[in-house]
């Protein structure tokens, strides 16, 4: 059932079954979902500003490089959260052939959020075009482990995902109550 709407995630004796949609259901034993699909078990946390900027030119002072990550200490600026900057361009197909397209993104702080990106839109040079969003973030308010429905929490403000994959770890072991286990596995010895 890809890409069709959720009319109902079935409840059934305090336990997902199913979902619902379009008229049929498909039944399941666990439901894993971002907030958006649930609503009722999440509660918002903050807000996050993405400001995606189109230029003719790499971010000056990089070396010319087609691709980058800039993080703008909190610190540096007089802030709680960092402000993050990737850039990517046409060597990624990512952008139309002599552009490049660079992504701001920080926790919102103020009544201003614009505002609070000016560090890192200062460091862009020349802007062609660009997009200003403010979303809210939220953070399931159980684990799931009665219900079985497991939530993740919003994308925040890192461009580097380290946050994503601690969240993705984190639905593994409230599932599965273990913690995941990267190590590598030692060759099987020859008999």
């Amino acid at each position: 059932m890809l890409n069709k709407p959720i009319d109902q995630i079935v409840i059934t004796d305090g336990v997902v079954t199913g979902v619902k949609s379009e008229g049929q259901i498909a039944s399941c034993k666990m439901v894993i979902g971002d907030p958006s699909y649930f609503p009722n078990k999440v509660k918002k946390v903050g807000q996050v500003i993405r400001i995606i900027c189109i230029m003719d030119h790499p971010i000056p002072s990089t070396g010319d490089v087609d691709s980058v990550q800039i993080i703008i200490p909190q610190k540096q600026v007089n802030r709680k959260s960092d402000i993050y900057i990737g850039m990517i361009s046409n060597s990624h197909f990512f952008a139309a052939k002599g552009k490049y397209i660079a992504i701001i993104s920080t926790t919102v702080e103020t009544d201003q959020p614009e505002h609070e990106c000016e560090p890192a839109l200062k460091l862009l040079g020349p802007i062609l075009d660009k997009f200003v969003s403010i979303v809210d973030t939220y953070e399931p308010t159980d684990d799931g482990t009665k219900d079985k429905c497991f939530v993740s929490t919003s994308y925040d403000a890192t461009s580097h995902f380290e946050t994503t994959c601690l969240d993705v770890m984190d639905i593994y072991r409230r599932i599965t109550g273990k913690e995941v286990d990267l190590t590598p596995k030692e060759p099987e010895e020859e008999q």
